[in-house]
């Protein structure tokens, strides 16, 4: 009777605990056929960042590196798309209030950003760079000591350069704008000394009266963004990030844009 009692005791702990896995599941995919059902994958990118995420006012199309990944994902999801164009400052928002289920907008992944959200894995890595005008005898990031800065709000990029300033005696003075076209805009009329942000993304602002210095640090990793409690939908990315790496599709992706990602941390 008490074997009975101990395999009937199993019985019920086994069972109780296939259970809750099928509800765990069951939890999980909800989240992925919530975005099929609806037929439709909200996405917010930039749309003022050529090569990575840009709208093409003559095409009436988003174009870039991270357009393409986000319709990849949407083409495996069997949905469409529609794109929310965000910026630094409103990127946060707008998972927040659900008006798009990922954020692919050139953001990169901090200890405090994935405090509060959900982060894919890496699917672009790249360097802190600096754009200048090739009349200011500026080469070099030393030639930038008491210099002014442009960087865009709500970004990491100042907080990095001050980072670097400290670590080699370098001090910078900064002015913060809302968008890239205003920094290019800025160092062009020399209201500004360089324009300050990830490399690839400087080199889409890139003219024959501007350079990018060659000297770069803090290699940053890019991820695709969700609420935190969208797990399932950051497995389900995370596999074809995976998929696209070793099939090769990411890098010929990188080669239609012209875009090598960093390899190395040159801090």
């Amino acid at each position: 009777m008490k074997l009975k009692q101990i395999l009937f005791s199993l019985t019920l702990v086994f069972m109780t605990f296939i259970c809750l896995s099928n509800v765990a599941a069951d939890s999980q995919s909800a989240q992925i056929k919530k975005i099929q059902d609806s037929g439709v994958l909200k996405v917010g990118v930039k749309q003022d960042v050529p090569n990575f995420g840009y709208y093409s006012a003559e095409s009436d199309k988003y174009e870039g590196m991270e357009i393409d990944i986000a319709r990849k994902i949407a083409k495996s999801l069997g949905v469409k798309i529609e794109f929310t164009p965000v910026t630094a400052q409103t990127r946060e928002a707008v998972m927040d209030n659900g008006q798009v289920d990922i954020v692919i907008a050139t953001y990169t992944i901090t200890p405090e950003r994935q405090a509060s959200y959900s982060f894919s894995n890496p699917y672009y890595t790249d360097e802190v760079g600096f754009l200048v005008n090739k009349s200011s005898g500026i080469n070099s990031i030393k030639g930038l000591d008491g210099q002014t800065i442009g960087v865009v709000q709500g970004s990491t990029t100042k907080a990095a350069i001050e980072e670097y300033g400290k670590a080699h005696d370098l001090s910078f003075k900064f002015v913060q704008l809302g968008s890239y076209p205003e920094l290019a805009i800025s160092l062009y009329a020399k209201r500004i000394d360089a324009f300050s942000v990830d490399k690839s993304i400087l080199s889409g602002y890139r003219s024959k009266k501007t350079k990018i210095l060659a000297d770069g640090f803090n290699t940053q990793s890019y991820g695709i963004a969700s609420k935190k409690s969208n797990t399932e939908v950051t497995d389900y990315i995370n596999n074809l990030i995976s998929k696209w790496s070793e099939d090769g599709s990411l890098q010929k992706i990188y080669k239609k844009y012209d875009l090598k990602p960093a390899s190395t941390d040159n801090n």
